[in-house]
C-alpha cells in the first residue's frame, strides 16, 4: 500500500475516499479515529488516504484533478 494524500481533515479525507472509489480504487483511511482524539494531538494533517500499489498512478491523477479543480 502506498500514502497517496494527506487529508486536513476527515472531511475531506472523504471527499478523497468517494472521488477514488468512484474510480474502483480501493482506499483505506489513516488516523480516523485520531480526530477524537484532539487533546495533545494537532487537530489537522492526521488522516492520510492509502491505496494498492498497483493503483497508485492513478489515484494521483484523480487527486491532482481534485486538487487543481476551482473551488
Amino acid at each position: 500500500m502506498q500514502r497517496v494524500y494527506q487529508a486536513n481533515d476527515l472531511i475531506e479525507a472523504n471527499i478523497v475516499k468517494g472521488l477514488l472509489e468512484q474510480q474502483h480504487i480501493e482506499t483505506h483511511i489513516s488516523g480516523y479515529f485520531l480526530q477524537g482524539g484532539i487533546g495533545e494531538i494537532p487537530p489537522a494533517g492526521n488522516t492520510s488516504i492509502w491505496v494498492a500499489d498497483n493503483h497508485t498512478d492513478r489515484a494521483l491523477e484523480i487527486i491532482q484533478a481534485y486538487e487543481n479543480s476551482p473551488s
